[in-house]
Order: structure tokens, then sequence, then C-alpha cells
């Protein structure tokens, strides 16, 4: 790109946030978990499962305010890095008390750090946002979300290199992604991003060998996976970061080792590398698989 961006100027945004609101209907409920193969029908009261409030909260931008790559732009809450490219880098989230369904919750989010750091791509601009997920006035969740935005693509991405997977896999699972899950889990997120379903897109203009699998969606597998367990307990923390991305052109696995309240996770390539890594802790109570 052209001239660094001016760091003191990005960080005026420190601070700005805005306040979404949402329900938690159980039809909306029962679709998710038919994305997620289980046949479940919700009733007011039952609790959600953990990271679920990452399918509410839809952003609702008008046509004008749309970027090229299906984002919404830049400049209000997000500071105008002049960067184009953008991925959901890795959260860390603290649970404090289970959503339940049928009622109205509320995220309030504020920047709380901003960024410029030069990676292997080329610039990057990083932004932490803190969100926190109320119901009935009660905290439920807090978020720390990093997003990352990188530079224009200029020419077939170069295969990444990815950091070896850890040893001593406990558990695995095949993960076989295709144009319809992307898809399907773009719908239920109002995720519009382009790379996720827009074949043509996501190769000729991003670069990408084929469709990108959302870092969202690894990063609820596996966490579900680490619930599903320890029969279905909750978390009291999740944290993950993507290391490279997956793709919709073959099958990934993803792998579980329990260590008492602590699950390490991750998910491996195709090509055998760490595509994802994240941390499950579980209350004490809860014994470890």
């Amino acid at each position: 790109m052209g001239l660094t961006p001016d760091i003191a100027h990005l960080r005026q945004w420190i601070g700005r946030g805005e306040t979404a609101t949402d329900v938690t209907s159980p039809p909306v409920l029962a679709r998710i978990a038919a994305f997620l193969g289980r046949e479940r029908s919700f009733r007011e009261g039952d609790l959600l499962p953990d990271l679920w409030h990452w399918f509410f909260f839809s952003p609702r931008p008008l046509p004008s305010a749309v970027g090229p790559d299906g984002h919404p732009g830049t400049g209000d809450m997000i500071p105008p890095f002049g960067l184009p490219r953008r991925m959901w880098g890795g959260s860390r989230l603290t649970f404090s008390h289970s959503l339940t369904a049928g009622g109205p919750i509320q995220r309030l989010s504020r920047v709380v750090k901003v960024d410029l750091k030069q990676g292997g791509s080329g610039l990057l601009g990083i932004v932490q946002i803190e969100h926190q997920i109320l119901q009935d006035d009660v905290l439920c969740v807090t978020e720390w979300q990093d997003l990352v935005y990188r530079e224009a693509s200029t020419g077939p991405m170069p295969a990444p290199s990815a950091p070896a997977c850890p040893q001593g896999s406990q558990h695995s699972r095949e993960i076989r992604p295709d144009p319809v899950m992307l898809f399907r889990y773009s719908a239920l997120t109002g995720n519009a991003h382009r790379i996720h379903y827009d074949r043509d897109y996501a190769t000729r203009v991003e670069g990408y060998p084929a469709l990108v699998v959302h870092g969202p969606l690894t990063a609820t597998l596996l966490a579900g996976f680490a619930c599903e367990l320890r029969d279905g307990a909750p978390m009291t923390t999740f944290s993950f970061r993507g290391t490279s991305p997956l793709f919709d052109d073959a099958s990934f696995r993803i792998h579980a080792r329990a260590d008492g309240r602590t699950t390490a996770l991750w998910a491996e390539s195709p090509a055998g590398g760490m595509a994802m890594t994240a941390v499950a802790e579980f209350p004490s109570h809860v014994p470890s698989p």
C-alpha cells in the first residue's frame, strides 16, 4: 500500500462503542441446533450452549455502507486503517451466567486497543473490541475480540506456513466443510463476507485457493466438542486463535486433550499443520473425560 496510517490518529477510536439488542427466539435456536447437527426444540428459559451469542446481533448496514468484500465499511466504530481485507484473529471469553431462550439480550461493545504491525503478508491493522453480553441486566459473557485488517491481495495467496500440531490428542473428529455448510453459517450469523460463499471473489480477488471456512465456525466446533466430551457442561473460559485458514475443498480434523479443568483444543489442516488453537476451562466439579 502507500503511506502508513497515522497510529496516533487511529487510536482516537479507542473508547468508541455501540449497543446492539436481539432476542433468543426459540425458532432461531432450533435452526442453529439443526445446523450443528442436533434435532432439538427450545422452550422459554432453556439454557443456551456457550458461544451461541455469536449467532445473534447480526450487523444491519444499509446497502450504501457495505464494502466490496461484503463487510460493513470502517470509520464509524472500526478505525479507518485503509486495509481492505479483514479476518477475525481470535477471542478470549469468560462466562458468568448462561443465556436463556426466549428473552431479549444486549451487547455493549467498545474499542479497547488499536495497533499496527508488520506481518509476513504486509502491514496489519489490529483492533481489539470488548463485548459484554447481558440478559435481564445480568452480565453473562465478556469477550475480547481481535480483528485483523490486511493489505489487498496482489496475486494467489501462498500456501500458509502453519505451525506443527501439538502431540497427545485424546479425542478427534473429522469435519467435512462444503459450500452449503459455509452458506448456512453465513446466513445464520448475518455474515456477508464474500470469501465464505463467492468462490470467484475468494479466488480471483483475495487470492485464496477455495472458499474460506469461518474462523468462529471452527471455534464453535472446537468448543462444542470440548463441552460434549464433558457431558454438556458449560465452560468458565474459552479462548481461540487462528493460525492459518481452512478451506472448503478438503476435510480437516479437530482434536481435544483434557487435563483436569482444562481442555486443549486444535484444528488440524489437511496438510497436518495447526489451523487454530483453543483452550476451554470448566468448573472444578466437572470430571475430566
